[in-house]
């Protein structure tokens, strides 16, 4: 996915958050490039998180984890599964970017534990773990305050940081515009996310409610997107039944 991304691609996933591998597979098969299992929200528990990569594996997909913070022993973990990427929430400065992103990567670049005995270095059978983790481990920083966007220039020339991902609802909220995705100052932010990881030749990522969002989501330069969740997909194909159902 990372090099995917670097060569320009557009890639489309969703969340997971139901803690359901079964879940997990169908949504590949469905057809979206990318899973992300959120540790951070949802049903879901880390001792669930391998069931879900086993899923997404199956259906042929990426496989991401949102972590609950930048604790390196969460983040550690979830790449010692085999996860492909790792999102953080809530990274508001350039030194917390720096110091979570040290984590993904093996030195001399990076802090991260030396151990090939895991998944994620396929159970001690890849010949050169360090050189893979380092081409395809993909670090994803949430930018969702004020202080994240004033820094978000200095956030994206991190190395170890390949995404800027907005989380449109949290980032309107912390600014005081709650949802007011049309208001001036948040467009403003927008735009500044997006230019931040263009002109340091990063991706900018965001969630989307709706695939109707999509064209003005690509208009302004976002190329990983998500899209709903599990939990929303089967909750509105559920009452979309029941009200069709209802009104025969």
């Amino acid at each position: 996915m990372k090099a995917r991304l670097a060569a320009g691609e557009t890639l489309f996933g969703t969340f997971l958050t139901l803690g359901s591998p079964l879940a997990a597979e169908s949504l590949g098969l469905a057809g979206f490039d990318w899973l992300l299992v959120d540790l951070e929200h949802g049903g879901g528990h880390e001792s669930q998180l391998l069931g879900q990569l086993l899923g997404a594996t199956a259906a042929g997909v990426h496989a991401l984890v949102r972590v609950e913070s930048d604790a390196r022993g969460r983040t550690a973990r979830a790449l010692d599964l085999g996860v492909e990427g790792v999102m953080c929430p809530q990274v508001n400065s350039a030194a917390a970017a720096e110091a979570w992103a040290s984590a993904l990567h093996y030195g001399p670049a990076g802090s991260r534990g030396i151990a090939f005995f895991h998944r994620g270095a396929r159970f001690g059978t890849d010949p050169e773990p360090v050189e893979h983790a380092r081409e395809r481990v993909l670090g994803i920083a949430q930018i969702e305050s004020p202080e994240a966007v004033e820094a978000v220039e200095e956030i994206a020339a991190i190395d170890g940081i390949d995404v800027l991902f907005v989380g449109p609802s949290d980032l309107s909220y912390s600014m005081g515009r709650f949802r007011e995705f049309d208001d001036p100052a948040f467009r403003s932010a927008i735009e500044r996310v997006v230019a931040a990881a263009t002109d340091a030749g990063k991706t900018a990522g965001i969630f989307l409610a709706s695939p109707n969002e999509v064209p003005a989501a690509i208009a302004d330069g976002f190329r990983m997107i998500a899209i709903g969740s599990d939990g929303g997909f089967m909750m509105q194909a559920a009452r979309a039944a029941v009200l069709q159902a209802r009104g025969a």
